[in-house]
């Protein structure tokens, strides 16, 4: 295997690795919400920001995930 190759791979591996967590986050936050919601619809304000900020954050880290990829690939 030569070096191109192992760059392909690495990357590719990393992008299906790094996306994977970060869309179960999103999916569990998302039913926590809804689960909270559903219990407490007066706190449904406070729970949808909090969800939100959440999700922005694990977007991120697929965000980094793809970055690195591209390092990984290109460099």
């Amino acid at each position: 295997m030569d070096l191109e190759t192992a760059k392909v791979f690495a990357a590719g591996l990393t992008i299906a690795l790094g996306v994977i967590f970060p869309a179960l986050a999103i999916g569990l936050i998302g039913r926590e919400a809804m689960r909270g919601i559903s219990r407490n619809p007066d706190a449904s304000d406070k729970i949808q920001l909090t969800a939100l900020l959440l999700v922005a954050f694990a977007e991120a880290l697929g965000i980094y995930t793809l970055v690195v990829a591209l390092i990984i690939k290109f460099v």
